[in-house]
């Protein structure tokens, strides 16, 4: 089978990590692949904008942004005349089935191609452009399309190709833009992309902690609105806020449908706060630059998803679109997710936003609620008699980042409520000795985009006589509830408690444990916060390596944290493009090693410049990284050079990423509601959150250790690990010895 594939609309980062998972994964099924240079005016074009795509041609382009094939919009496309002429390249090369990565305009126009190829193919025979047999073989034309769109603004997909790296450039800009803000104590209008959709700026607020957003789905519901925002800017100010952002997608509109833009914003600030006012229009780059680890891998599934689904027979009928739903890869009918996309557009213009926000789904909603409350300036006051519960937050394990974002939301929508929110400083060591405070508003102010842990944690687990002196800490300090973020060890304390209820009273309150560990290796959770900044800080720096490796024909052996789960190296090693990864779930024998020298001897012999080896830090006690490198090394003679890299403790550093702030924000605020509801019960559960299937819930902790490899420090099912066979097919050498 011959499958084109081709970027039509805007360019998105991610779109070279699909494209390159389609050639590899088509070339490794036995199918021949076409590149369609500057999309749909390619195949208006024909000639040399159709050619072959090999596995070497597709080799260096993962870190790229942009699109190496091109893109253009092809007004000749949007008609008739130009599907025909469209249809006749694609029949002269054979082609038989498109995989189109682009937006809702591109997919559309997909769609458009397959409804008319048969009377195309019939006017093209009948004016003697094709000939008869050509129009009886290609009498059908398989589409596969995968959403290539910053906006994540389709139907049919959680996440789009290009959003989650739109989402890093909004977020390294406006925590450039807070520093300087505060300096000055100025107001900064930020506007970002999302003409018909507002999840980057709705996202962008939860990341950053912005103090006001505006999006075109749910408008602000009073007429002037305006001087509610600046009634909630004036009062954030006057507590002690030293600066004050708003964010609006460039969409934005108010509830009569009339545009908000960042210009008026400002204008509104000036004149009735009297407020030095900027304004920054972020525009393209958004689009630009290196996508970000979770594009790069969700780019590369979505690209082997569409292949299988185009070799399948599956598009044979009708055009598929590939999403990522649930942290699983989907399919879905193309006209279906086009209709629903459509959906949101129209209930906009007809102002009917309670429907475009349910069109836009739970989590969306969800999200629009917390931000609601994050961005006051000080919580609700409680009512009359309301009760107010006393609910603590720890840390336990090693930092991650994110745990900051994570207080900051459990705080804040806990003091929201009314309650009591104290924070046990230094981890389960601060429990054991008392270290409790109160944790206020505007303690947290400014936590949200800070990496570390400013409660402190470490370690402990504590043991004998320390349960004593927990349970008189919180029968002192009245604490009727207890939220655990941490990895680990913080699940295994809690695990502790849980298990002397009967010896210790004081334990009998509802404990819920929140995941934060870069190395994913919690139960009940497929992603833990923290693990995806660490898996940017891997990609960053084996990105820089890999630049300077190319220079001088040399391999490097790179070794990441992980313990015993191989999550960050198999998820790094799939985003950075390795040939080779050594998880300790699979072991490493002397056999599997003398083959790895041999390929890189193999490759390096037929003109290939860089090696890449990454390895778990526990992958094998006996084959560690500087046995690794000294083999290598002596293999390599004059071939290769070898270097090893072990990134150590800066994958635990850093600001925390978008997706590990919003995951955050999300899994605290999923946490504060467990533990209103079972304060106070007869049987108060506890718990541990995560995301199962997409999904955010709760599972038992008394289900908890039949679920754990407890020498392994790591849970018995790890999903990852089905990616295992993409990144082998991917990691194969081409002809010139691979990536």
């Amino acid at each position: 089978m011959k499958i084109g594939v081709l970027t039509s609309g805007g360019d998105a980062p991610g779109m070279n990590a699909a494209v390159r998972a389609v050639v590899r994964v088509a070339l490794d099924r036995g199918a021949k692949t076409f590149a369609i240079y500057e999309g749909f005016q390619g195949i208006v074009d024909g000639g040399d904008r159709i050619q072959p795509l090999g596995w070497n041609d597709v080799g260096g382009i993962l870190q790229k942004g942009g699109t190496v094939i091109g893109s253009a919009r092809c007004h000749a496309f949007r008609e008739r005349n130009g599907r025909l002429q469209a249809a006749r390249n694609l029949v002269q090369h054979g082609i038989e089935g498109l995989i189109i990565i682009g937006g809702d305009g591109s997919l559309t126009g997909a769609q458009a191609l397959q409804n008319e190829w048969p009377g195309l193919l019939a006017e093209l025979a009948e004016t003697g452009q094709i000939t008869g047999e050509m129009a009886e073989r290609y009498q059908s034309l398989k589409i596969v399309g995968l959403v290539g769109s910053i906006d994540n603004d389709m139907y049919g997909t959680d996440m789009t190709i290009g959003a989650d790296t739109a989402l890093h450039r909004i977020v390294d800009a406006v925590d450039a833009i807070s520093s300087t803000a505060a300096s000055h104590q100025r107001s900064f209008v930020v506007e970002v992309m999302g003409r018909r959709c507002g999840y980057l700026a709705l996202m962008g607020a939860l990341a950053t902690g912005a103090d006001w957003v505006l999006i075109p789905e749910s408008p602000p519901n009073l007429d002037d609105w305006e001087g509610k925002m600046c009634a909630v800017l004036a009062e954030g100010r006057r507590v002690g806020r030293r600066d004050s952002i708003v964010i609006v997608a460039e969409g934005a509109q108010d509830r009569h449908g009339n545009p908000i833009t960042s210009q008026y914003v400002k204008q509104v600030l000036e004149e009735r706060l009297n407020e030095d006012t900027r304004v920054t229009v972020l525009g393209h780059v958004q689009r630009g630059g290196s996508p970000s680890a979770f594009d790069r891998n969700v780019s590369t599934q979505m690209g082997s998803a569409a292949v299988d689904a185009m070799l399948s027979g599956e598009a044979q009928m009708e055009p598929v679109v590939i999403g990522i739903q649930r942290n699983k890869i989907t399919r879905a009918s193309l006209s279906y997710c086009l209709q629903k996309t459509w959906g949101v557009a129209e209930a906009i213009k007809a102002q009917d936003y309670e429907q475009a926000m349910a069109l836009r789904g739970r989590s969306f909603r969800d999200s629009f609620r917390i931000v609601r409350t994050l961005v006051r300036a000080l919580p609700h006051k409680p009512e009359p008699g309301q009760r107010r519960l006393r609910i603590g937050v720890i840390h336990g394990g090693s930092p991650a980042p994110g745990m900051n974002t994570a207080v900051r939301a459990a705080v804040r929508l806990g003091a929201d409520k009314g309650h009591i929110m104290l924070g046990v400083y230094n981890g389960f060591r601060g429990l054991i000795k008392g270290d409790i405070r109160e944790v206020d508003w505007m303690k947290v102010g400014g936590w949200a985009p800070r990496g570390g842990a400013e409660l402190g944690t470490n370690r402990t687990v504590p043991s004998g006589s320390d349960f004593y002196a927990i349970a008189r800490n919180l029968e002192q300090h009245n604490i009727e509830g207890l939220l655990v973020i941490g990895g680990w060890t913080g699940y295994q304390s809690a695990l502790e408690l849980y298990g002397r209820r009967e010896n210790f009273p004081a334990f009998n309150i509802p404990m819920v444990c929140l995941p934060a560990s870069i190395n994913n290796n919690l139960p009940g959770a497929e992603l833990s916060v923290g693990a995806d900044t660490a898996l940017n800080s891997i990609i960053q720096a084996v990105d820089k390596i890999k630049q300077s490796a190319v220079a001088s024909r040399r391999t490097f052996v790179v070794e990441v944290m992980g313990h015993f789960c191989g999550y960050l190296a198999l998820m790094g090693a799939l985003a950075t493009g390795a040939e080779r990864v050594y998880l300790h779930e699979e072991g490493v024998t002397l056999d599997d090693l003398v083959k790895d020298v041999r390929r890189l001897r193999e490759g390096f012999g037929r003109g290939k410049r860089v090696g890449l080896v990454i390895r778990n830090e526990k992958a094998n006690p006996i084959y560690s990284t500087s046995f690794m490198h000294a083999l290598f090394e002596e293999e390599g003679g004059d071939l290769f050079d070898v270097r090893q890299a072990i990134l150590g403790h800066l994958q635990q550093g850093g600001d925390p990423s978008p997706f590990d702030r919003i995951l955050a924000t999300r899994l605290a605020a999923r946490c504060v509601d467990f533990l209103e509801t079972q304060i106070g019960s007869d049987e108060p559960m506890s718990a541990c959150i995560g995301q199962l299937d997409g999904q955010l819930e709760f599972t038992n902790l008394e289900d908890v250790p039949r679920m754990l490899d407890v020498e392994h420090a790591r849970p018995k099912r790890q999903w990852w690990l089905d990616l295992r066979p993409i990144a082998r097919v991917l990691a194969q050498p081409g002809p010139n010895g691979g990536d």
